[in-house]
Parts: structure tokens; sequence; C-alpha cells
């Protein structure tokens, strides 16, 4: 969670301050000018956030789409064997870019690169089946995370134009009664 901190911001008084008793960017300005700044820090601090975290799940997205080309190619290859066959036996091997998917997502293989056995498919079947489930995981985390972080930064996109309208509404108000 953001911390906001309104940099420039001195408040000389806290109870019954007359304008420029508050100072933003080295300027007087009146506390209503101060809760503007502030609620505008605030939600683009929160749209800072936004950023990263959806960068994160489109990288995580990515992932789980390639590993689902993985899974979907483990599957084929295990449909090569015959419900009877030793684990033992081997068959085909998995597409180039399968294996280099399993390499960056796993680190390392354990099959010689020519064949796999029908034990080996299955291990790999539930690694990925494994690795898949842990992913959906984080990624649902991570969407109710933004989801609060959108929720946030509509909330303090809102509060500072409210407060705009009812500054402006109360200056025009004012210099209406004079």
């Amino acid at each position: 969670m953001a911390i906001i901190e309104p940099d420039n911001i001195k408040l000389s008084q806290s109870w019954g301050a007359k304008f420029g008793d508050y100072y933003l960017d080295g300027k007087g300005v009146d506390f209503q000018d101060i809760m503007i700044k502030i609620s505008e820090r605030r939600a683009t601090t929160v749209e800072g956030e936004v950023t990263p975290l959806s960068s994160k799940i489109t990288s995580r997205n990515k992932v789980l789409e390639n590993l689902g080309n993985v899974l979907a190619d483990l599957t084929k290859l295990q449909a090569q064997f015959n419900s009877d066959s030793k684990g033992s036996d081997r068959k085909g091997s998995l597409q180039p870019n399968s294996k280099t998917i399993l390499l960056s997502v796993f680190g390392s293989l354990n099959w010689d690169n020519l064949q796999m056995t029908k034990a080996e498919v299955e291990e790999w079947l539930q690694k990925v089946k494994s690795k898949i489930d842990a992913l959906n995981n984080e990624a649902q985390k991570d969407m109710t995370r933004l989801q609060s972080l959108v929720d946030r930064r509509d909330e303090a996109f809102s509060t500072a134009s409210d407060l705009m309208s009812k500054v402006s509404d109360t200056r025009s108000n004012l210099i209406r009664n004079l």
C-alpha cells in the first residue's frame, strides 16, 4: 500500500488558519487547495501501483498460455502410448518450442532429447498441471488486488473532483454574496 507524503506542504496552524497560513510549492494557499492537491497525489500514487501490477498479470498470462500449449503437447504424446504400455516404453518427443518453455519455467529437463517414456510424460503432465494451478491462484489474488486498486483510484479521482467542485461552488457563492 502506498503512503502519500505531502512533500512540499507545510502547515503553520492546525485550526483557525487564514489564507496564506498554508504553503504549497512556496506559495500561500488556502486549506481547500491543499486538500485538492493531496487528493490528486493519492490518485496518482494509486495509479502508479496499477501499472506494474497490470504488467505482472500480463506476463503471467503469457506463461499460462505457453504452459497450456505444453500441456496439449504432452497430452498428445501421452495418447501415443497404449494403455497397457510399461512406464519404460519410449515414444515420440515434445515439440522444440514446448521443450524451450519447460526449460524456461522449470529450469531443467530429466529425459533424453530423442524420446520420452510413458512415466516421464505422466510426471511432466502433473508438474505442468501443478504449475498452471499455482499460477492461476496467483493470478486470482493479483486480479483481486488490481480491482481493489482500481476502486481506490476511482474513489480518489472522484474525491478530488468533488472537492474541486465544492470549492468552486463555495467561491462562486462568496463572490455572488459580495
